[in-house]
């Protein structure tokens, strides 16, 4: 089962597994939390006052956001060789180049 992950996510050992997941992690989390002060600063409230096109929004931002993060928290990990081909295929997606 290990090394089934170890294999999908190519990673090196079992301690770079870890660490990957911990990248992911952390940068799911801190997108989900970054993505609140951003929507306050473009002072969305004034213009969607329902709630579920407020959290659609938001949801909406939290995917590119996620992909910044991903990119600065691999950074200070040590992994951006790594991620970097993540934050590749996110930007030929949208074609952002």
């Amino acid at each position: 089962m290990i090394n089934n992950l170890i294999n999908f996510f190519g990673a090196n050992s079992k301690l770079h597994l870890i660490k990957i997941f911990i990248i992911f992690g952390l940068a799911g989390s801190l997108s989900v939390v970054l993505s609140e002060p951003l929507l306050q600063l473009v002072s969305i409230e004034k213009f969607i006052s329902n709630k579920f096109f407020y959290w659609l929004i938001r949801l909406i931002i939290i995917f590119p956001i996620y992909q910044f993060v991903l990119i600065g928290v691999a950074l200070l990990f040590g992994e951006f060789r790594y991620f970097k081909k993540f934050f590749i295929k996110f930007i030929n997606y949208f074609k952002i180049y």
